[in-house]
């Protein structure tokens, strides 16, 4: 139940937020900046992973996300140098910040198979729902090639990160 409360609470963040609200849609600053944060919030949280975590899967996982996480913003950054564009802080990139520090709080709260479900869970919920982001606004929405190119291999990252996430989740059971 938690779980579809999370990816409810995400998806509804990521496509209703204010700035964004009477049909407008994101600017390509905007999208650079909502698409890093949710790269940054995926190596805290694996990072959070690899200290607490026991499990040998779990911390693999977690590895993973912070390797690939970090990669894909490196090549963001790269980019919005090169296109000398700065990303622009908004509502749907705090929104992630905030609902991210809040899960952090609450996942450092648990401990052993307890905290590796709920991490493994949340990890889950949250690819779904930046996908459902990229695919339905951020991709739609951006007008640059390079970014719409970098955005659609971010998705590719982020659907291989789900499947690797919900078989963790099946083995954790």
């Amino acid at each position: 139940m938690f779980v579809r409360l999370s990816v409810a609470v995400a998806a509804m963040s990521l496509l209703a937020s204010p700035v964004f609200a009477q049909g407008a849609k994101p600017t390509d600053p905007q999208i650079a900046h909502i698409a890093y944060t949710a790269g940054s919030i995926d190596v805290t949280a694996g990072k959070q992973a690899i200290a607490k975590s026991k499990n040998k899967d779990v911390i693999a996982f977690a590895n993973d996300m912070v390797r690939d996480h970090e990669a894909v913003n490196k090549q963001a950054l790269d980019l919005v140098k090169k296109l000398k564009v700065t990303p622009e802080d908004n509502d749907t990139s705090r929104s992630l910040a905030k609902q991210a520090t809040e899960k952090q709080a609450e996942l450092a709260k648990l401990s052993g198979a307890a905290y590796d479900k709920a991490y493994v869970a949340n990890e889950v919920a949250y690819h779904k729902a930046v996908i459902g982001a990229l695919d339905t606004l951020l991709i739609p929405s951006s007008s640059n090639a390079e970014l719409k190119s970098l955005l659609q291999t971010g998705t590719k990252i982020f659907q291989g990160h789900l499947q690797h996430a919900e078989h963790v989740a099946a083995e954790l059971k």
